[in-house]
């Protein structure tokens, strides 16, 4: 009788640990970062790409204004990229390097962010995640 309590309460701690893990992994809301405006009218951020995330992920900026910005990767093997379709920007970066890119957008608009990189047969780098936001006002 014993063994069963033991093997009743080893089993609801398994449980509690996926239920804490798969809460874990529910997307919470981006706090939007607002891409100050330096003194010479450019828009400047620096993005981190790290395992299926970019941080900060949800970026303000200005319509008509130049934007710059510096996607440093951190990862040791992973190459990924950062693509604005609607804007045209693409930019692979690789494993560990530091890219700088500069555009102007010209339209204003909530724009997905997002990492189309995939080892085939697995879910591309979007489908885990990597995903964000590019707001133009």
């Amino acid at each position: 009788m014993r063994a069963w309590g033991l093997i009743c309460a080893v089993g609801l701690m398994i449980a509690l640990q996926i239920a804490v893990a798969q809460a874990a992994d529910v997307a919470q809301p981006a706090t939007p970062f607002v891409v100050p405006v330096g003194t010479d009218g450019v828009q400047r951020a620096t993005i981190t790409l790290d395992s299926y995330s970019y941080t900060p992920k949800h970026l303000i900026v200005e319509a008509g204004k130049p934007v710059e910005l510096t996607l440093t990767s951190v990862t040791t093997i992973t190459p990924h990229n950062f693509i604005i379709k609607e804007l045209s920007v693409e930019q692979d970066v690789s494993a560990g390097k530091t890219v700088t890119i500069t555009f102007t957008p010209a339209r204003t608009g909530m724009f997905p962010i997002y990492c189309d990189k995939r080892l085939w047969p697995l879910p591309s780098h979007r489908d885990k995640g990597m995903e964000g936001t590019f707001e133009v006002k």
